[in-house]
């Protein structure tokens, strides 16, 4: 079931294209990735989804009602506020204690409850932020960046229980990331972004496209055999305007 269905959209700030003729679906229950180079319009991709931002051309279609939980790359709280996690997640709008107690668990985060938020280790408070964004139950659940400044095993933990959420709550996934190394792995599908949508695909046929290797080169090929695992979906749509990764694949 799609949960979001973009057609063609463009969109533009100040005179410059940030994105422009983007074609997307995205499902329920599936782990996406955006990946691309700095200024490729992966944070305006999801700007525009959220519906923070309105597209110059094109349509962003949600489901009706879809609730969609955000995970952002940082938030500042003034560390010399007394607040605790427990307290955090009822900020702006109250929430009950088992409401708390339940997306905490889903985190990975259960232990935290009194803790002070600026006690947090960073793998800590990323996982209280996802805590927050799981409160609304989502059905889409966006991550922009949200483990950049926690080393490798902190990552690799991080985005397991992502997918500890996404078979739990069926849940549709949409990450931005520059961690390749951990991400391609851990996704169904991987967008390869350039202002637009260069490939995607599987992440081992993105990983072979003439298309990704341009961007990044070959250096992901090794991290994909050493940390992968069988997902049952299927959901390879090749490159725009050509039949690149099936080509690669095929190799």
């Amino acid at each position: 079931m799609n949960l979001v269905h973009i057609e063609n959209l463009t969109v533009r700030h100040g005179g410059l294209t940030a994105l422009h003729g983007v074609n997307l679906d995205l499902r329920a229950g599936e782990i996406v990735t955006v990946v691309g180079p700095n200024g490729s319009g992966k944070s305006t991709l999801l700007k525009s989804i959220i519906g923070a931002l309105k597209p110059t051309s094109g349509k962003v279609n949600r489901k009706p009602g879809l609730r969609i939980g955000y995970v952002p790359q940082k938030l500042h709280i003034d560390p010399t506020l007394p607040l605790t996690v427990r307290r955090f997640l009822s900020l702006p709008k109250r929430v009950s204690n088992s409401q708390a107690a339940e997306a905490l668990e889903q985190a990975g985060a259960g232990h935290l409850d009194k803790q002070q938020m600026n006690s947090l280790s960073g793998g800590q408070f990323q996982r209280v932020l996802l805590a927050r964004a799981l409160l609304c139950k989502p059905e889409l659940l966006i991550l922009d960046e949200a483990t950049q400044g926690l080393d490798q095993p902190g990552s690799a933990a991080f985005y397991q229980q992502i997918e500890d959420v996404r078979r739990n709550l069926g849940c549709g996934v949409l990450m931005v990331s520059h961690e390749l190394h951990v991400v391609m792995a851990a996704s169904d599908r991987v967008i390869c972004m350039n202002g637009h949508i260069c490939c995607e695909g599987e992440p081992e046929h993105v990983a072979t496209a003439p298309e990704y290797r341009a961007l990044f080169g070959t250096g992901t090929q090794g991290a994909l055999a050493l940390y992968r695992h069988e997902h049952n979906h299927s959901h390879d749509q090749g490159c725009d305007h050509d039949n690149h990764l099936r080509d690669a694949a095929a190799e």
